[in-house]
């Protein structure tokens, strides 16, 4: 008996590759999400205002003190522009080896503050705060609630950089989220550039993005006026308006957050390991590998996406065992598990296309060639993929669907190193 194609095995599941995907209606899809969520009607994507503009030229030699908190650490810096780091310090996020209360916590980042005093010439402080917060005009942010498992209950429901302020006896800050960062540290490669526009973009573990939009636009906030723009961050993760494959949604059912996120579980790191996975034990049920690796996937509990993309791409990562190339240590079943897999980075490359484009779109600008709308890339998936040329194959589709078909112009920006900081450092100048 044949063995089934590929192809078929994939369709069968209900597997769109990269080569079938509906670009243009996908597009479609997420812009009217887009619109929905700005008008304040029911949407997958949150569209969140940030009150935080990019109008302005940066100052010359301008520098500022900022804080990034974001995991099980956090950093404070002087941040110059063009982007220089200096003083930097890392320390212990509050609240992760243990609940700490509101003086802890604050102390914190108060102490640290006081090490960088007097030397910044921007009297306001940059914080990228990347925790679920509302944003507020005066650019605060109030903590909706932890993730990363950080234990600071009493912050909960706290405006954090009014809460700062009291420690340090009064003072300005402006605080952004990691994406909303991103976005701002395009303007520090401006250099002799024009850029119409920004979309700041992260793909690594999880994925996000933000843009610059008209207030007029900005339906749900009517007090945004007809007149200027802001930042908003999408929280494009949470795009639901795709079809999952069956991969996909087995995948779903075994994450914390069943049901959420389903646009960030088909491109993010920390779920293309998990359908890989799922591909190959369905495949190894309709006998598309030998009996020994087969049992050997069917007992395999949970898959890395680092070892996923590196077996993908044939790449022996020196100092670390590659549990699939022992499952797969046949020729055959070697090829046949890389034809399996290679698809899944395919996707997400397309689908990462289609999520920026979407912005580009939205933002309104482009439209002059050397005044492009200017998208900072940020992430490890973006950037550490190894399976396919993920950079190259983004770009290629966004000439596709930006430039050829739209005469819609983009740039991605080189990257910037830390960007979370030197974004936070250009919201304060700002």
């Amino acid at each position: 008996m044949q063995k089934k194609t590929v192809e078929d095995f994939l369709r069968e599941n209900g597997f769109v590759t990269a080569a079938e995907l509906d670009r243009q209606a996908l597009l479609v899809s997420f812009i009217s999400e887009m619109e929905k969520g700005l008008k304040g009607e029911a949407s997958s994507l949150m569209m969140i205002p940030t009150f935080v503009g990019v109008n302005g030229k940066i100052p010359e030699g301008a520098s500022a003190a900022v804080l990034d908190a974001g995991g099980t650490n956090f950093r404070g810096a002087v941040v110059s522009i063009p982007p220089k780091i200096s003083d930097k310090q890392n320390q212990p996020m509050p609240g992760t080896k243990g609940e700490v209360g509101e003086e802890e916590f604050y102390g914190a980042f108060a102490a640290e503050l006081k090490r960088l005093e007097g030397k910044a010439t921007c009297k306001k402080l940059g914080w990228c705060f990347s925790y679920p917060a509302e944003a507020t005009e005066n650019l605060d942010a109030k903590l909706v609630r932890w993730t990363k498992g950080i234990q600071a209950p009493a912050i909960v429901g706290q405006y954090v950089g009014k809460e700062l302020m009291k420690r340090l006896g009064g003072g300005e800050i402006a605080i952004v989220n990691d994406t909303v960062a991103t976005l701002l540290a395009a303007k520090a490669t401006e250099g002799d550039k024009t850029y119409s526009s920004y979309v700041g973009f992260i793909l690594g573990t999880g994925t996000n993005a933000a843009y610059v939009e008209k207030n007029r636009n900005i339906v749900k906030l009517p007090g945004a006026g007809q007149d200027g723009s802001m930042i908003i961050n999408a929280e494009s993760g949470g795009f639901n308006k795709i079809d999952q494959s069956a991969f996909d949604k087995a995948m779903d059912a075994k994450s914390s957050n069943a049901g959420f996120q389903r646009f960030e579980k088909m491109i993010a790191g920390a779920y293309l390991g998990g359908i890989g996975l799922e591909i190959y034990k369905a495949a190894a049920k309709e006998g598309l590998f030998s009996k020994k690796a087969a049992d050997a996937i069917a007992g395999l509990g949970a898959l890395e996406t680092m070892d996923f993309d590196n077996f993908c791409a044939d790449f022996k990562k020196p100092g670390r065992d590659n549990v699939l190339d022992a499952i797969f240590a046949d020729a055959d079943d070697a090829k046949m598990a890389r034809r399996l897999g290679i698809p899944v980075f395919e996707r997400a490359a397309v689908l990462t296309a289609v999520h920026l484009a979407a912005f580009v779109i939205k933002s309104g600008e482009g439209a002059d060639p050397s005044a492009p709308v200017a998208i900072n890339a940020d992430g490890s998936t973006y950037y550490k993929t190894r399976a396919i040329p993920f950079d190259a194959t983004v770009r290629r589709e966004l000439d596709e669907m930006l430039v050829k078909r739209r005469n819609v112009h983009y740039a991605i920006t080189p990257q910037v190193d830390d960007a979370p900081m030197v974004g936070a450092a250009i919201a304060a100048m700002l």
